[in-house]
């Protein structure tokens, strides 16, 4: 295969994604994530560009770029909770770090309201995905964590990370907007173990 195409980055997060500033309102989500969480939101931008930059010239790499691709370079828009809710089939696409890129295949993920409001779960595959959604000037910012397949679904530890580390290797921050009809994307930047950023594409 040859290289990837350039992926088009803005210079203005809002052009691929809708905006998350620093200075934002406060909101539920700011009261559970970790200081170094919502830094890594913040810098989102940059994470981006920055793991773009790696896959396309980093030498090991696994599936088709092109669905990085398409995922990535629609504008993100708002989507009701209304719209959101349901069974939806996912994809995990993981940039930089220890590999150029990874594509994986398609899996069953949802999205349900629950006691503290909406949860995204990623059900199946060798790692496990379950956070919550909260509303934020039309997007939605995830908080959540992974776990290992056979183990206990993991939550999102936030302000008390383990053993008094700065970031716990499990958990995930992340900004949910659609780009499409029916079609969500899911950016997590800066995971603290293999890659430099994920995207989690849903459809149905």
């Amino acid at each position: 295969m040859g290289a990837p195409r350039k992926v088009k980055i803005a210079a203005a997060l809002a052009a691929g994604a809708i905006a998350i500033s620093a200075t934002a309102a406060l909101a539920g989500w700011r009261d559970e994530a970790s200081d170094y969480d919502i830094n890594r939101l913040t810098q989102l931008e940059q994470w981006r560009e920055k793991a773009v930059w790696e896959a396309q010239h980093y030498s090991d790499h696994t599936g088709n770029f092109a669905a990085i691709r398409e995922t990535l370079e629609p504008q993100g828009h708002a989507v009701p909770a209304r719209a959101l809710v349901g069974h939806w089939k996912c994809r995990n696409m993981k940039m930089g770090g220890m590999n150029a890129y990874i594509v994986y295949g398609w899996f069953d993920c949802s999205i349900s309201a629950g006691r503290d409001g909406l949860i995204f779960r990623k059900n199946d595959g060798t790692l496990r995905t379950q956070g919550i959604l909260y509303p934020e000037n039309g997007a939605w910012i995830y908080l959540g964590a992974q776990s290992a397949r056979g183990e206990p679904w993991h939550r999102y530890s936030g302000r008390t990370p383990s053993a008094g580390a700065v970031a716990t290797p499990d958990d995930q921050i992340g900004l949910l907007s659609g780009i499409g009809n029916n079609r969500l994307r899911l950016e997590i930047p800066g995971p603290v173990e293999e890659s430099t950023y994920d995207v989690i594409e849903l459809a149905r």
